[in-house]
């Protein structure tokens, strides 16, 4: 598995050289902190609000759930590139994402572990130059799975809420890759937050025990609010991005794609240019 990370971490700095192909990471220290929903969205902003070719990887291999959010039902998967598939046979796009969708199974983990890594790389290698934004979305926690994507991604979102036990996680997987690998290129997005006051508290929180035992200055990504919203569009599987555009949710991520870019956000641009158009009606 070690020489299959180094191989993988070589072929995404090479692609990122050639043509600019980002490869973000979105992990958790645990389970049910809105990680999938996050990656999903924030893809889905990334190729409908910017313009940008997205791949989204369900890399949460044995618990894959991506494909359920977007409300599709894929008759082939990750499992199938480790039968000889093409990646091309594989990837479905919904949304004007691409996504190349995992598989569930416990039995399958183990199949993973001996192979998968290392076809997969030669998979991607294949079609990364074809976009600009690379999502993989890891499992929560910490195996060799997820180490070897997070290693191999340019930054990490590490998705956290306030609750106690999942900025303990966070922390134990931000130590986990800076002890093991020398990895400290995070950016922390505290989910769920019942108020902007209450994100940064708990980012705080974090950021103060990260710089004092790791040495590392993280960066806040964002605060994400948690609204009514996205348990109804959870339920429905649709994205919330594309059904309430003016959720407070979807606004703030928005404004997270927009740092992610360095691009205002769509609404700021719209607006500019109807004050351009204003202004020049009036002459």
């Amino acid at each position: 598995m070690e020489e299959q990370a180094k191989g993988l971490l070589k072929l995404v700095n090479e692609k990122q050289i050639e043509k600019n192909t980002k490869f973000l990471a979105v992990a958790s220290g645990k389970g049910g902190v809105g990680k999938t929903n996050f990656a999903v969205n924030f893809a889905y902003i990334l190729a409908n609000d910017y313009d940008k070719k997205v791949l989204l990887i369900d890399a949460d291999i044995g618990m894959a759930n991506v494909h359920i959010l977007v409300n599709v039902n894929t008759k082939k998967t990750l499992k199938d590139i480790l039968n000889g598939a093409k990646i091309e046979e594989i990837i479905f796009n919904t949304r004007g994402i691409d996504i190349l969708p995992g598989f569930s199974g416990i039995d399958a983990i183990n199949e993973v572990e001996d192979t998968a890594v290392l076809r997969f790389i030669q998979n991607l290698n294949s079609i990364s130059e074809n976009y600009d934004y690379i999502l993989i979305d890891t499992a929560a926690g910490i195996d060799n799975k997820v180490i070897s994507f997070i290693r191999a991604s340019s930054q990490t979102y590490v998705i956290t809420t306030p609750e106690p036990t999942a900025i303990m996680d966070a922390y134990a997987l931000i130590k986990s890759m800076k002890k093991l690998y020398d990895y400290s290129n995070f950016k922390v997005i505290i989910n769920m937050a019942k108020s902007e006051e209450e994100g940064l508290e708990t980012f705080e929180r974090l950021k103060t025990s990260v710089k004092k035992f790791l040495d590392i200055e993280l960066t806040l990504g964002g605060i994400l609010p948690f609204t009514k919203n996205i348990q109804k569009t959870v339920r429905k599987k649709q994205i919330i991005s594309e059904v309430y555009p003016s959720d407070k949710f979807v606004l703030q991520l928005k404004r997270i794609a927009a740092e992610e870019l360095k691009e205002p956000p769509p609404e700021i641009k719209q607006k500019f240019w109807e004050k351009v158009v204003s202004f020049l009606r009036k002459g």
